[in-house]
């Protein structure tokens, strides 16, 4: 009996220890992240949705994206940022990166520069999406993250991606890229509005 108790005990305290641990990324991350993605999605639609085609595809100059590409360009950010994540999520937890990993603020800053920034080839606009059909391509993408990221448990401080490098990032941080991107690419919408031959 008290072999029994024994144990008992033992495994109590393993199960304590391996599921009762306290998550890095908190409820209030959690809802900061669905909170800036939602304030960046509807913050896009407010720009665009009521746009005349002759907006939509206005260019400043012959090598300035149009609004249009501009959207079209986060629509494809928005499939990669899934895809970092859904594939990122299903890495084990190693909290011991942290010792090694920059600050979120180094993220925040770096995506939220006023330096220009070159897209990657994978993230170019095509152009061949018109119009009001690029908010669509996005909302789509942006949607998914944002269901991804309500339903999900992980401790997205806890799982990091360039797990090799000396300064790896946790999917937290990807996450504060998604929004700070989307972001950085509202200041080029207005930009672009705020031109003399804009559209009126």
């Amino acid at each position: 009996m008290k072999i029994r108790t024994l144990f008992t005990m033992v495994w109590l305290c393993a199960a304590v220890q391996c599921f009762g641990q306290e998550k890095l990324w908190t409820a209030a991350d959690k809802q900061y992240t669905i909170d800036q993605l939602v304030r960046t999605r509807d913050a896009v639609v407010k720009e665009t949705e009521n746009l005349t085609p002759e907006q939509w595809a206005f260019r400043e100059s012959p090598d300035r994206w149009s609004i249009a590409q501009v959207v079209e360009h986060l629509a494809l950010w928005e499939i990669i940022w899934f895809r970092e994540l859904s594939i990122g999520t299903r890495n084990k937890p190693q909290p011991e990166l942290l010792k090694t990993s920059r600050p979120d603020s180094y993220y925040q800053d770096f995506i939220m520069e006023p330096n220009p920034h070159k897209a990657a080839e994978i993230a170019k606009p095509t152009g061949f999406i018109k119009g009001k059909d690029n908010l669509t391509f996005f909302l789509r993408g942006r949607d998914q993250s944002l269901g991804f990221v309500r339903s999900s448990e992980v401790d997205m401080r806890a799982i990091f991606e360039f797990t090799a490098t000396p300064e790896p990032r946790n999917m937290h941080q990807v996450l504060i890229y998604q929004w700070g991107h989307t972001d950085r690419h509202l200041r080029q919408i207005a930009k672009v509005k705020s031109h003399a031959s804009y559209p009126r």
